[in-house]
């Protein structure tokens, strides 16, 4: 089974500053339509979120590995973030 480990932005409506989210899943499209409607993380709820990065793993340990050294790398998801506006 595959893993993907995604990053996530949305666009605060009150200074239009972007946000991202980082996650992993064996379901990138489900997962997305999940954030989308309420039902994915607390943190992703009641915000509009567009996938911008993604990268595909073949095992979850890989997945979850790359996924905290993302959420850790500010500099790496600042840039991935930049090349999507």
């Amino acid at each position: 089974m595959s893993y993907f480990v995604y990053l996530l932005k949305t666009k605060k409506k009150m200074n239009n500053k972007f946000f991202s989210y980082v996650g992993y899943t064996n379901d990138l499209s489900k997962r997305l339509q999940l954030h989308n409607n309420g039902k994915g993380a607390k943190y992703t709820k009641g915000k509009k979120w567009e996938l911008i990065y993604y990268e595909k793993y073949e095992n979850k340990n890989e997945a979850m590995s790359f996924e905290y050294s993302l959420k850790k790398n500010k500099i790496l998801r600042k840039e991935l973030l930049d090349k999507s506006i």
